[in-house]
């Protein structure tokens, strides 16, 4: 495998972690931002007003796209073993 080989594949792994985690960190970046909003505005510092739902959110968008996350990666998995034996 040569150096460009090895680059291209690096790419291909990093654009699929990104695409596998931004789903996730965005609902819970959205919600964290909407209820520190909401708190800022009802003057309301209570911690667990910021965790609880985004716990919830992350747990209802893994339910919701968990599968489609677990093919991207299996996609990339039987990708990257299928590349092996051309490399010997």
């Amino acid at each position: 495998m040569g150096g460009d080989e090895a680059l291209q594949l690096l790419d291909q792994l990093m654009w699929t972690a990104v695409m596998v985690a931004a789903p996730i960190l965005l609902s819970a970046l959205v919600v964290g931002v909407v209820i520190s909003v909401l708190q800022v505005a009802t003057q309301l510092q209570e911690m667990t007003l910021s965790y609880i739902p985004k716990l919830a959110i992350t747990a209802l968008v893994l339910i919701a796209i968990g599968p489609w996350m677990l093919r991207r990666i299996t996609e990339f998995a039987i990708h990257v073993i299928q590349l092996i034996p051309a490399q010997s």
